[in-house]
């Protein structure tokens, strides 16, 4: 996956400690790897207590618009062993889950589908964010 546009992200310790984890268990080989090692490479890394409540964490309730498209979305960006098949769940190994993690509402990446199409997703609201809701164990 090659992303297009870069925007600072900031990524919570404790996200990045469990993706982190998620990763050294996948083979390397596997979609999405590579591009989430390389985005948490890249992440401001900020302490679980402090994350902005305008940033998408791991867990986090998500709003955004995919371009060309113009469709609106929300889902749960999720951890690969919880996703379940509900329509609802975006696996951040995914090309969409990775390029949301860690972007602020208003935010928007770019980045080139396997199809060869440039995609474009825009933040336009957190309604849930587990750090600002103070659960810091999801």
């Amino acid at each position: 996956m090659e992303i297009m546009t870069r925007p600072a992200i900031t990524v919570s310790e404790r996200d990045l400690e469990r993706l982190e984890a998620v990763l050294a268990a996948l083979p390397d080989d596997q979609p999405g790897v590579e591009a989430l090692r390389e985005e948490l490479d890249r992440a401001q890394v900020a302490r679980s207590e402090a994350m902005p409540p305008d940033v998408v964490t791991m867990n986090s309730r998500v709003r955004f618009v995919v371009e060309p498209a113009g469709r609106e979305v929300e889902v749960t960006l999720v951890y690969p062993r919880d996703v379940t098949g509900a329509p609802d769940q975006l696996s951040v190994t995914t090309p969409a889950g990775v390029a949301v993690l860690g972007l602020a509402v208003g935010q928007q990446i770019e980045w080139v589908a396997p199809n060869g199409q440039t995609v474009a997703a825009r933040i336009v609201d957190i309604p849930y964010q587990p750090e600002r809701a103070g659960d810091y164990l999801r």
